[in-house]
């Protein structure tokens, strides 16, 4: 059954500031909606003429976590290569105790050089970066004792107390597009992240998961797949077509070798909207995260309201 999920605030356009207040509004009442997770942007810095304002990813989904129950809390997506391990592993695994085992970590490898460049980090060995991180992450959340020499980091019968409230840890889900990414995926990760693909996208891109995996000798169905979607529920397409379209190219960016597209986007009335999740629901997907236009309060009650149950779907927990 699919899951559906939200994407929060934290990330805004160029004339804005984030509202931590409305953030709280718009987390509480996803819960009391029944959505099944909230989920949190991630840069460290964005853009320079305009730039974007974000809160730091995991500072604010700690915050949301200290204010909600049930909801789960995801980094959609957390840039890996940007921090210490080490680090990272005490700050996510402090939000998932926070939250009694409710962190959804979604990692990948970054995209804008300039960030890296600010934070000291080489861009263009950000893949051998997400991956070292990753190793020591995990290590360090499910080992008693860590024994690692790599790089700069020298781990010696490292222990990390306490370890996060999930086991053996929280899921991990690792977003990009490219072969090598789907192929960490399969071997590496419990699941894919993607962003704004179609549904015949998505399941190109799934059923090499598949393939990897089977490669690997894992079970495919043991991983997990989130597909993040822009809606705008509205009186009609054409009522909704402009302004959409007119948000996702002035606010968001898609990645030139991937095949996500802001053609991806569900527009129109609630009746429009459902015909057009149907075949994301059909896709195989086991999450998909929506992103209401401009977050507004409303969109979230019209989409919980009018769009959700006529797909006959619960939000679950999905597999």
């Amino acid at each position: 059954m699919t899951a559906f999920g939200l994407a929060i605030k934290n990330f805004v356009g160029p004339a804005e500031s984030p509202d931590i207040d409305a953030l709280y509004a718009y987390a509480q009442r996803a819960e009391a909606l029944g959505f099944e997770s909230l989920w949190a942007w991630d840069h460290v810095i964005l853009g320079v003429e305009p730039s974007f304002p974000i809160l730091d990813a995991v500072c604010t989904l700690t915050a949301i976590a200290a204010r909600t129950s049930r909801i789960k809390l995801g980094t959609g997506v957390l840039v890996l290569p940007l921090r210490n391990p080490t680090v990272a592993a005490k700050a996510l695994g402090t939000l998932d105790v926070i939250s009694k085992g409710r962190l959804i970590l979604g990692v990948a490898a970054g995209w804008y050089a300039r960030e890296f460049d600010a934070v000291g980090v080489p861009f263009k060995r950000r893949g051998r970066l997400f991956e070292r991180n990753l190793e020591i992450l995990t290590r360090l959340w499910t080992e008693d004792r860590v024994t690692l020499h790599i790089d700069e980091h020298n781990l010696r019968e490292a222990v990390m107390r306490p370890r996060p409230a999930q086991r053996p840890r929280p899921p991990i889900l690792i977003g990009g597009y490219v072969d090598a990414v789907l192929k960490r995926v399969a071997t590496s990760g419990d699941g894919w992240l993607t962003y704004f693909y179609t549904p015949e996208s998505y399941r190109r891109s799934w059923e090499k998961i598949v393939g990897f995996a089977r490669v690997a000798g894992r079970d495919p169905k043991s991983l997990s797949g989130t597909n993040q979607l822009a809606i705008y529920v509205g009186r009609s397409r054409e009522a909704t077509e402009a302004p959409m379209r007119r948000w996702l190219e002035t606010e968001w960016d898609v990645a030139a070798w991937s095949e996500s597209t802001i053609e991806h986007a569900i527009r129109g009335s609630a009746d429009e909207c459902v015909e057009q999740l149907r075949p994301h629901v059909e896709s195989g997907a086991d999450r998909l995260v929506l992103i209401p236009y401009r977050y507004e309060p409303e969109q979230v009650e019209l989409i919980a309201r009018d769009v959700l149950p006529r797909l006959s779907l619960a939000a679950k927990t999905p597999r």
